[in-house]
């Protein structure tokens, strides 16, 4: 008659396989859009202070758009003093991280539109509906922002540019107020008016104010007056 088998016969159980811990966890977690931009911000705020060189900019901005975990982005801003925590890590205190970490543009409660050019343009003309707010982010790229004809909901209008070996044209209506705070790194940042040539239409409303904080480092920001030749020489 068989007995039954003891305890200490039976086949001890396969060992259940590791679990990943929580920081591992946090390193995999895939990262959004918005957590791509304020990392890229980050990084060419590193580069105004001369802590990254623009080639080292370049390349690690090339890894953030092209990151999909937060392990990714820890990895190209961990020896920056303003850079993403690693997990389990102590927590930076300093002042100059703390005003970075908190970096996410809003506004109302409310997400500021972003215009960002990697190697590329992005143009905005014609009738397109213009925000309050914008931000634009340009690197070795050019951006054109057209007012003249765009639908303008609000009186003040919020510009704040960053251009690094870019070209940024912001074009406003030719009565419009313009208030321009600048700070050219080794670029330039100027405000001019309606070339010569073709016609003016007169304002049919109270000017539009604007308000454009433009940082050129290599780069070039140009703020200008009235619709552009084409359309005062009535080139359509």
């Amino acid at each position: 008659m068989a007995q039954d088998e003891g305890p200490q016969d039976r086949p001890q159980d396969a060992p259940a396989p590791a679990q990943p811990t929580g920081d591992e966890l946090a390193l995999r977690r895939r990262v959004s859009d918005l957590e791509r931009e304020n990392v890229a911000e980050l990084l060419r705020e590193s580069a105004g202070e001369g802590r990254l060189s623009y080639t080292e900019l370049e390349d690690r901005l090339e890894g953030v758009y092209g990151a999909k975990t937060y392990g990714e982005l820890v990895e190209l801003t961990t020896d920056l003093p303003n850079g993403l925590i690693p997990p389990g890590s102590q927590q930076r205190t300093t002042p100059e991280y703390a005003a970075q970490s908190q970096y996410v543009p809003q506004y109302n409660g409310e997400t500021v539109p972003v215009i960002n050019v990697f190697l590329s343009d992005s143009k905005k003309t014609g009738a397109w509906i213009a925000p309050q707010r914008q931000e634009v982010n340009a690197v070795l790229g050019d951006v054109t922002l057209d007012y003249t004809e765009a639908q303008m909901a609000h009186d003040v209008i919020y510009i704040d540019v960053k251009s690094i070996l870019a070209d940024v044209k912001i074009r406003v209506p030719q009565n419009a107020i313009v208030h321009l705070d600048s700070n050219p790194i080794l670029g330039s940042v100027s405000e001019q008016e309606a070339g010569i040539g073709g016609v003016v239409e007169p304002a049919t409303g109270p000017p539009k104010t604007f308000h454009i904080r433009g940082t050129a480092i290599l780069g070039e920001i140009k703020v200008k007056r009235g619709p552009r030749l084409s359309k005062r020489l009535r080139l359509h």
